[in-house]
């Protein structure tokens, strides 16, 4: 029987599942109507990633059932999910990029003619179900000759191309522009018309007011409530999310806080560092005591910034000086020693050691400033974990947990303890808040403050300028990978950041 418009399409009742340790969803009812975007919303660990993978078949419930159009259905892996026409499009676009557009939507069912693969018709099926996404490319070429957003849809795709009713979309606007946003909601509404219905996950609370039909909050594993949006203000959402009122402290009462705040001498100097391909000569002072905020468009070289100023990648012209004297990084370990810190932009690639416990994770930094030679003895370095665990507030069952199993908040406050393990002078914090829910943004944001106040210096770098307007004394802004210009104290406001973004006069 097919679902109506009032009847759900995917409903589960009482869903419930469990790991050592964890109780990862509980008695949670869920409910997906046809043609609608329906957000989950919730804090990292609140339940939003085990009931996607329960849906499609990568978890097994310990109790509940899940319903299709009122049929109880036991999906036992995301093939036998997608047969019954539920597709999953994660932040990381798991396609191949080496293979051309055509290829990635019909991957293991090709069109055939004659026992040989026919290309032709292949290319023009993908320019028709590309063309109903409001997305017109060359699908002969290779994936990845397309950005990210292109490669997204290219998924998405593929989902409708296996006759998908239901399509999860979790986090996949965290990697995208302004611009790669638009166009990917209007792919949705489009879906949206055709009947399909859609489970959106972001953490980004403009996103869910602009697109999104209705929201189930989800705190601790269990459902906090289910609401049309219309119904729910941002306020009420994110107390609903954490537990509690969220007093917030607006923008400009930020920055009148910090305004009032004098920094200390430079710590570090860059003069005219450049490298090919990368980023343009730029100068750039980082000062004890204070956060220097670097924003722009993705690919205007934020993060190549940073991996110069780490000695992650070499420099062709300029120079590094320290507050000690003139020096160039030749690896991160002479950064790691002057006194240096980077979190990563990518945690899961570049930052965290999945198999590695919480405790692991936590003195990788300081083991390695140490040397092979001054081992940390395990009471220190439990001593260590759990010091960190009740001051950054990372909520863990133990700190022999595999980090890889934690929710993504709690491996960035991780990152963030691994390098305050080290008592550095100077912290680069590359996209701290990427993929986090909103509370532990403003967990992580206060916490910068915190350690700016004990007098670090601090590069913040974020694609959300309102973050970084927040916490910044100054701003350096980047534009086409090189240095537009930068603002400080009372000239600094989104507007200001903007103008520069784009060219104009600040």
């Amino acid at each position: 029987m097919a679902a109506t418009a009032s009847q759900p399409l995917l409903e589960t009742c009482g869903l419930g599942k469990s790991f050592p340790g964890v109780r990862a969803l509980h008695q949670v009812d869920f409910r997906l109507l046809p043609g609608e975007i329906h957000v989950v919303m919730g804090q990292n660990g609140a339940g939003k990633s085990t009931l996607i993978k329960l849906l499609t078949g990568v978890y097994t419930p310990d109790s509940g059932e899940i319903k299709l159009s009122g049929q109880t259905i036991h999906p036992t892996s995301p093939e036998a999910a997608q047969a019954l026409g539920i597709s999953t499009v994660y932040q990381e676009v798991n396609l191949c990029p080496n293979l051309s557009v055509a290829e990635n939507i019909f991957i293991g069912r090709l069109p055939r003619r004659w026992g040989r693969i026919d290309w032709a018709e292949a290319e023009r099926l993908a320019t028709r179900e590309l063309a109903e996404l409001n997305l017109h490319i060359d699908v002969s070429k290779p994936l990845a000759d397309y950005p990210v957003a292109v490669q997204q849809m290219v998924a998405i795709a593929r989902a409708m191309a296996r006759e998908a009713q239901i399509l999860i979309l979790d986090e996949p606007t965290s990697s995208l522009d302004a611009g790669e946003v638009k166009q990917l909601f209007d792919a949705m509404r489009c879906l949206k018309e055709k009947g399909v219905a859609i489970l959106f996950v972001t953490h980004f609370l403009d996103q869910v007011y602009a697109v999104a039909d209705r929201i189930t909050v989800l705190r601790n594993g269990e459902r906090v409530g289910e609401y049309p949006v219309a119904e729910l203000g941002r306020r009420e959402l994110v107390s609903r999310m954490v537990g509690r009122d969220i007093a917030e402290q607006s923008t400009a009462a930020a920055r009148a806080d910090l305004c009032g705040q004098a920094a200390g001498a430079a710590f570090l100097s860059a003069r005219g560092l450049g490298r090919h391909g990368a980023v343009r000569p730029l100068d750039l002072e980082l000062r004890a005591g204070e956060v220097l905020g670097l924003s722009g468009l993705l690919g205007s070289g934020r993060t190549e910034t940073a991996r110069l100023l780490f000695g992650v990648d070499s420099p062709d012209c300029g120079e590094l000086s320290l507050a000690e004297g003139g020096t160039r990084f030749r690896s991160p370990r002479d950064a790691i020693e002057a006194g240096l810190g980077y979190c990563p932009e990518d945690r899961k690639t570049e930052g965290i050691i999945a198999e590695l416990t919480l405790r692991e994770n936590i003195v990788l930094a300081l083991q390695a400033k140490r040397g092979l030679f001054r081992f940390l003895s395990m009471r220190r370095q439990l001593a260590l974990a759990q010091h960190y665990i009740e001051l950054l507030g990372i909520k863990t069952p133990s700190t022999e947990k595999p980090i890889g199993q934690l929710s993504g908040g709690n491996q960035q406050k991780a990152l963030l303890a691994r390098w305050l393990a080290t008592e550095p002078r100077m912290l680069i914090l590359d996209e701290p808040t990427r993929g986090i829910d909103v509370a532990a943004k403003q967990e992580i944001m206060q916490q910068v403050l915190v350690l700016c106040g004990k007098g670090l210096a601090i590069l913040f770098i974020s694609s959300e300028t309102e973050e970084v307007v927040r916490v910044s004394h100054r701003i350096a802004v980047l534009r086409d990978r090189a240095k537009a210009g930068e603002l400080a104290g009372e000239e600094i406001d989104e507007q200001a950041v903007l103008r520069l973004i784009v060219g104009a006069e600040a």
